[in-house]
């Protein structure tokens, strides 16, 4: 599902099942076309993701992302086998300079980006499964992260082989764990999806 209205899907949003379900009761920080989103996660993510009702709770996670303090851990499952057990990739991200629909690796005007790895299971030597944690929060990041160290995540079919060899609806990317300090109380939170 497509997170907010933009270019090509101005209908059947989660904005749009946010509003229905929660009426006039979102955070108006990001204005009548993304009223509560905090951040994202692309269409064919799984997953969590946090939406803001009042401005004052709106105000302190985003803060808390700018500062990087939020936990988000993604489940992935990417082409080939590591080496090594974890790592960190640490190369900024900004649009393609060719093709403006995708992101890119160390371009002009790219921003810092950090993604820390750790393999969860190896597959027969062709896939891994990583879990990614975030330390910036850019664009595809996970996706473009993986694909620059030659490990594109399987069904990603932006940044790996246009061949999807088991017929994925999108990339396997689940953004498993979210954490943060509650607003109001100060506490930290921790939530956790299953794998679908």
């Amino acid at each position: 599902m497509v997170v907010h209205p933009a270019a090509g899907h101005y209908s059947g949003t989660l904005v749009h099942a946010l509003l229905y379900h929660c009426k006039d009761q979102l955070s108006s920080i990001n204005g009548v076309m993304r009223p509560g989103i905090v951040h994202r996660i692309d269409m064919d993510t799984s997953g969590l993701l946090v939406v803001c009702k009042s401005d004052f709770a709106h105000q302190s996670l985003a803060e808390q992302l700018k500062t990087h303090s939020i936990t988000r851990k993604y489940q992935a499952i990417v082409y080939g086998n590591f080496r090594e057990d974890q790592g960190t990739i640490h190369k900024s991200i900004g649009r393609h300079p060719v093709d403006r629909k995708k992101q890119a690796v160390n371009v002009k005007n790219g921003r810092d980006a950090i993604t820390h790895y750790r393999v969860v299971e190896r597959f027969s030597g062709q896939y891994t499964w990583v879990e990614c944690e975030l330390e910036t929060g850019r664009t595809h990041q996970i996706r473009v992260h993986m694909a620059s160290i030659s490990h594109p995540l399987l069904g990603d079919t932006v940044y790996g082989p246009e061949k999807n060899p088991f017929h994925l609806q999108g990339q396997t990317l689940h953004a498993g764990t979210l954490g943060f300090i509650h607003p109001r109380t100060n506490v930290y939170m921790e939530f956790h999806a299953d794998l679908p």
